[in-house]
């Protein structure tokens, strides 16, 4: 096929730009128009004989194609890239008939391909106007910038662009299934994951995909977990709804958790094998996990199931059923220490396991050392045997000898972190860092997390642990507190003195057990005075029979004094009377 442009200028044969570019240039002073070369039965294109177009015209290949250089280059100024952003919404909206929202999404989320414009531009004073003249003459492969602003790199477009079709439009099928995902809220910038990963969704007929959404609906999942699920698991809309997945979500629910559970331990950033996980959970039962132990496990350490969609779980069960654990055993460590199942901290336990096996000690030994200094062991990492053994002067026998007789020995030997007290070597379990005890809260390691909670924290580790043996003592579930404390940490900012007065008057006053703070930790932090007036008052309102009996904590404490007094104090005529002989009772001004 032969396309003539202005015959006046006489034409050349350009078969070198063909077989380097893979592309099909029709030629114009000062313009370049791009088609795909299978539009074309040949292989000749004809151009101008005047060799300042030509060479104007390489130039301008060039550009079009070097686009990561242009990018990097980043020569153009703001207020340059947004002129070519209005230019190229114009162009979408006015001249191809764009849906407004459409255009405008395009054109606010292509940066590359708005900088790759700027560069067909450059030099032109009006960068507005310079584009408009451009779009005249030389229409844009739209599917370029519709598939940047979805959130693909310029390396994944160059494979998912279509070769057969230029304008979007001509894809309706597309489009309408691209309306569907917007319209049920998922973000266009995740919408890219989806297109790259489960490419056949957006060949589905009219009302399909919307039926495939509706129909985890139907599972009983919030339109918030299915966006999470199909972002990062697009091929969830493949075919039928997952078989596995719905096991997974059957087997969460017999353990106790709601629908939506899975939503909120979800990244964007992985992917998940559901029938890994199904077969997590059944690995769990068939060693002897019932439905309770299992529930508090995965609501202590999620990740045990999301991260690697549980295969960890099989390696930390198995070694250390092989160092001679009881599964009981192995429960309670999974309960008390969640943060063994983060890759850094099962790798950092296992060392120091392979410490002991290197020195010579026996494998129920070993079990030993693991089962008392897990939390140590699993936050600190330790020396080569050899030297540790060249620094103290003994050989592996004896090392053995003295972690037996002292397990904690074993971190104030081996460990790489130097201490600055030798009294806080001789025993560290007593002298705990803030770090080791926030790390046995679940707590990751060099994380933002991390690093809030430090602040938000007061006290040494070994203050902060005696706060909270003190609250476990009172008869709180230990995974029940480490809950508690995630949701109000300023909770362990006051002494053991203080803590252990809030709850006797808790159960002195009201005659409440400890477990009816659970929702409400935030009591914990409320002034002592305030509480015993409160309560006292309460107290003495049923026994006159004027109030609901077990009204919640949160009920009687979070209301202002003036709102306390309107629907508790005066709703009994000898109400007034007693709030203010409590008040000088307590000393309260």
């Amino acid at each position: 096929m032969l396309i003539r442009f202005n015959r006046r200028k006489g034409v050349a044969l350009v078969f070198e730009m063909i077989s380097q570019f893979k592309i099909c240039k029709i030629f114009n002073p000062g313009c370049v128009y791009e088609k795909p070369l299978s539009r074309f039965n040949s292989a000749r294109i004809l151009c101008f004989q005047h060799s300042e177009s030509v060479e104007r015209t390489k130039q301008c290949v060039s550009k079009s194609v070097g686009t990561s250089s242009s990018v990097g280059a980043s020569r153009f100024s703001r207020g340059d890239r947004m002129e070519a952003q209005v230019a190229l919404f114009d162009y979408l909206y006015c001249t191809r008939g764009f849906h407004y929202t459409d255009a405008e999404r395009i054109s606010k989320n292509s940066p590359r391909f708005v900088q790759n414009l700027l560069c067909k531009v450059d030099g032109e004073q009006d960068v507005s106007r310079g584009l408009a003249k451009f779009f005249r003459y030389n229409p844009i492969n739209e599917f370029e910038p519709f598939l940047e602003s979805l959130g693909l790199s310029s390396s994944e477009l160059e494979h998912l662009l279509p070769r057969d079709l230029f304008f979007l439009g001509d894809d309706h099928i597309l489009l309408e299934n691209f309306h569907v995902l917007c319209e049920y809220g998922i973000p266009q910038c995740k919408i890219g994951r989806i297109f790259k990963e489960a490419n056949d969704i957006f060949r589905y007929e009219y009302g399909i995909l919307a039926k495939k959404l509706s129909a985890y609906e139907e599972l009983g999942l919030s339109r918030t977990t299915v966006i999470k699920l199909v972002t990062c698991c697009p091929s969830l809309l493949v075919g039928s709804v997952n078989i596995e997945f719905v096991q997974v979500l059957e087997k969460l629910k017999q353990l106790g958790f709601g629908t939506d559970w899975i939503g909120g331990y979800l990244s964007d950033f992985k992917t998940y094998n559901w029938n890994r996980m199904l077969d997590t959970i059944n690995f769990l039962a068939d060693v002897g996990y019932n439905d309770i132990q299992m529930g508090l496990l995965f609501q202590t350490s999620p990740s045990l199931l999301f991260e690697g969609s549980g295969k960890r779980v099989y390696i930390l069960v198995c070694r250390l059923l092989k160092l001679g654990l009881k599964m009981s055993q192995v429960y309670s460590l999974f309960s008390k220490n969640p943060q063994i199942s983060s890759e850094n901290y099962a790798l950092t336990l296992w060392k120091a396991v392979d410490f002991l096996s290197e020195i010579g000690m026996e494998t129920e030994a070993i079990a030993k050392v693991v089962t008392e200094q897990m939390p140590l062991l699993s936050s600190h990492h330790l020396k080569g045997p050899r030297t540790v053994l060249k620094s103290l002067k003994v050989d592996k026998a004896t090392l053995c000898h003295i972690i037996k007789e002292d397990t904690s020995k074993l971190i104030s030997l081996a460990s790489k972190v130097a201490s600055v007290n030798q009294t806080k070597l001789q025993n560290p379990s007593k002298y705990l860092e803030k770090t080791t005890f926030l790390l046995s809260l679940g707590y990751l390691e060099n994380t933002e997390e991390m690093a809030k909670a430090r602040k938000q924290f007061r006290g040494r580790g070994d203050q902060l642990e005696e706060r909270f043996d003190c609250l476990v003592q009172a008869g709180l579930d230990y995974n029940v507190v480490s809950s508690m404390i995630r949701h109000a940490p300023s909770v362990l900012n006051q002494s053991k003195e203080v803590l252990v007065k809030k709850i006797d008057c808790l159960k002195s006053c009201l005659g409440y057990p400890p477990e009816s703070i659970v929702a409400f930790p935030s009591y914990l932090c409320y002034d002592i005075g305030r509480i015993n007036l409160r309560f006292s008052m309460y107290a003495w309102l049923r026994k006159q029979g004027a109030s609901k009996p077990n009204l919640s904590v949160s009920t009687l404490l979070v209301s202002s004094d003036a709102r306390f007094v309107k629907y508790f104090v005066n709703i009994h005529p000898e109400g007034p009377v007693m709030w203010e002989y409590f008040r000088k009772s307590l000393n309260i001004d």
